[in-house]
């Protein structure tokens, strides 16, 4: 054997040698591990098996439970339908009694409804019966019996509203009487104005008797020309140095009046001659006009209005009313509805505009048809003025409803300048005509005794008999005394209605 071959098999010997020594270690260890293996299968299956009993008990003991619990819930509910059940009945039980007491009911208001229909025509009868009796025993049918009742009703109803009214009418006095004194001494403080002492008729001073015949002319030519020039009629009489312009235009008369002043002075009367005077005179009266509506505007403190505003107004120049200018009332409304609006709070240039133009209409009333407050606000609303102060022109006479304070202020406004004293007057005939009418108005109710017009025709006072008249009749007597004045009557300012009741009681001693 070759020496290089020895080694590989002693190798190869030593290698079988301990793979078999390996293989049986191995064997024995795998024995080992697999009875170790079986072990703990055995030990594995048992604790499932005890899971298992576990799991079956813990489900059979909640299925019993469940059970149970239903089994409660189910009871309960049983005891619960019963209940109802119960309660049904005795609810049906219930109904059935309330319907037989119903129906008993029913059937006991019939009874009484044929009761009560059967006592009803007894009644009735009765009382036709005892309206017979009544209507022999009084003499009176039941008409005229509710007649004399509902005037009855009717005198107690006004002598209660009457006593209403007149409490309503104290209290608002009291309560008003304080501020209104102040408020209107104040503004009245602060306007100066002269007594009116112009008149309506326009006389034209002459320097001799002599130039009556020239102004006629020869037969008459001269006065006709005149006349026919200027729609207006010269009045030539007795009066000494005197000749009178007559024209119900107030504008027409101022023309005629310059152009016989200024032919008076020419000394030249003739026909062509007065046709160019009086149209100078008319050119110098528009001058005139114009130039009077702006100092109104100057004097109220007016920043801008319409020429044609401005030209209407300025006509006003030559209006007046109970002797009073009318220009001048209007600046005199204009200044006091202004101090009016600043003692009240209101919009003051509302009521310095409002009462500058109240009374615009005037200079064209006897132009147009309609009152003077419709056609001044008709003027003031086509040439643009605001509709605030339209509505002041259009209300100041109360045809149509003041609806703003602004309007109200110049309707008082108004009164104070017209009504104060010296502000206005009358002809002797036009006063004394006006005392009659109201002493007459007065007399003309039932129950008056004497009526006595005093202060000027600024008081009635009313003496009636105490007998016919109490003291409540005696003040629905002056409202409608007043009632009546108002509607009959033209006047200026207002008139207080006094009204007298006097009882004497007599007797003699023997």
């Amino acid at each position: 054997m070759d020496a290089a071959v020895l080694p590989l098999l002693i190798g190869l010997v030593g290698f079988l040698f301990g793979t078999g020594l390996v293989v049986m270690f191995n064997r024995s260890d795998a024995n080992s591990l697999l009875k170790r293996a079986k072990a703990d299968v055995r030990q594995l299956r048992e604790e499932a098996e005890n899971r298992a009993r576990t799991i079956e008990m813990d489900a059979e003991k909640r299925a019993i439970e469940r059970r149970e619990a239903s089994e409660a819930q189910v009871r309960e509910e049983r005891r619960e339908l019963a209940t109802t059940e119960r309660r049904l009945e005795q609810r049906e039980t219930a109904i059935e009694r309330r319907a037989e007491n119903l129906e008993r009911g029913e059937q006991a208001v019939r009874d009484r409804t044929a009761t009560l229909d059967k006592t009803e025509r007894e009644s009735e009868e009765f009382r036709a019966r005892i309206r017979t009796d009544l209507e022999q025993v009084a003499a009176m049918t039941s008409a005229e019996a509710r007649e004399q009742l509902l005037g009855e009703l009717d005198d107690e109803l006004r002598d209660e509203a009457a006593r209403r009214v007149r409490v309503m009418e104290a209290s608002a006095k009291s309560e008003a009487d304080s501020r209104s004194r102040k408020v209107l001494a104040t503004v009245m403080q602060r306007i100066t104005s002269d007594v009116t002492a112009e008149t309506t008729v326009t006389v034209v001073p002459i320097a001799s008797d002599e130039l009556k015949g020239r102004i006629i002319g020869r037969e008459g030519r001269n006065i006709r020309a005149f006349e026919a020039a200027t729609g207006c009629d010269l009045i030539i009489d007795d009066t000494p140095e005197t000749v009178t312009v007559s024209g119900f235009d107030p504008v027409r008369r101022e023309i005629a009046r310059v152009a016989l002043t200024r032919l008076i002075q020419d000394g030249r009367i003739q026909p062509t001659r007065i046709e160019a005077a009086v149209e100078r005179a008319r050119s110098e009266v528009d001058e005139m006009i114009e130039a009077a509506g702006r100092q109104a505007l100057v004097d109220a403190e007016v920043t801008s209005l319409h020429p044609e505003i401005v030209k209407t107004l300025g006509k006003l120049r030559f209006r007046s009313s109970y002797g009073q200018n009318q220009l001048r009332h209007c600046i005199e409304t204009s200044w006091l509805a202004t101090a009016l609006a600043h003692e009240l709070g209101a919009n003051v240039e509302v009521c310095r505009l409002g009462g500058l133009l109240h009374d615009l209409g005037k200079a064209v009333d006897r132009e147009m048809e309609g009152t003077h407050a419709r056609l001044g606000a008709d003027i003031a609303r086509r040439f643009g003025v605001s509709r605030e102060v339209v509505h002041c022109i259009e209300a100041h006479h109360e045809e149509v409803r003041p609806e703003t304070t602004e309007a109200f202020i110049v309707i008082v406004a108004d009164a104070i300048s017209g009504s104060r004293p010296g502000a206005r007057r009358e002809s002797a005939d036009e006063y004394v005509r006006r005392l009659e009418s109201l002493e007459a108005i007065a007399n003309s109710f039932e129950g008056v005794e004497q009526a006595f017009a005093v202060q000027a025709g600024r008081e009635v006072r009313i003496v009636v008999r105490p007998e016919q008249i109490d003291d409540l009749g005696a003040s629905r007597l002056a409202r409608d005394v007043s009632k009546r004045i108002e509607e009959t009557l033209q006047y200026p300012g207002e008139i207080r209605v006094t009204v007298v009741r006097e009882t004497r009681a007599s007797a003699v001693a023997h």
